[in-house]
């Protein structure tokens, strides 16, 4: 009896301890604050850190004539959208800034959305209306990211991250946006750091 009194303790502690590793709680792994900006976005909107504040965004650096990375990142993004929708995840923004403003002006950007057709399209905040040497501060600065303008071809160099921002403007995490990217983790995340 005493045995079988020990192994159910031993299970219900087993129990409340996955239970309490599973809760859904999220942990930071980088605290980087974002710097204050307002730019235009795709619909000709201004919007500003202040206007993100209180949601949890997800951010990364693109343009519209990237011939590598940029397209599948952005197809990614609709994969995460997705799967938001799905988790009923409702209180995010997902925030792509141009590292080609001079050519990315917001009807651009509109062209380039469209071709990826994600399931909400309000929610996509793409960002331009600043200089090259402006986003590449603004990279290094708020999300330690760089942005390089190839001088021998029409292409930037940039990261092909995505950044995890809180309701308080604070990259908190960052994964890869072209391969391996951890779609349910992203959720997940998210979802734990929009109910907080």
């Amino acid at each position: 009896m005493k045995n079988k009194i020990k192994f159910f303790t031993i299970l219900v502690i087993g129990a409340l301890l996955i239970s309490a590793c599973s809760s859904g709680g999220f942990e930071a792994e980088t605290d980087w604050e974002v710097q204050d900006f307002s730019y235009e976005n795709q619909r000709g909107e201004t919007v500003s850190l202040d206007d993100l504040k209180g949601k949890v965004w997800l951010a990364d650096f693109i343009f519209t004539n990237c011939t590598s990375v940029c397209p599948p990142m952005t197809f990614n993004l609709v994969g995460i959208q997705e799967k938001l929708i799905e988790e009923g995840v409702e209180d995010y923004q997902i925030v792509g800034f141009s590292v080609d403003p001079e050519v990315d002006k917001p009807e651009v950007l509109t062209d380039y959305l469209t071709k990826f057709n994600p399931p909400d399209e309000t929610k996509w905040q793409l960002l331009t209306g600043y200089t090259m040497d402006e986003i590449s501060k603004f990279a290094k600065d708020s999300f330690q990211a760089i942005v390089i303008d190839d001088p021998n071809t029409d292409q930037v160099i940039h990261h092909s991250a995505f950044f995890l921002v809180d309701k308080n403007g604070i990259v908190v995490k960052y994964y890869p946006g072209v391969e391996d990217v951890p779609v349910d983790e992203i959720v997940s995340d998210m979802k734990a750091l929009s109910k907080q």
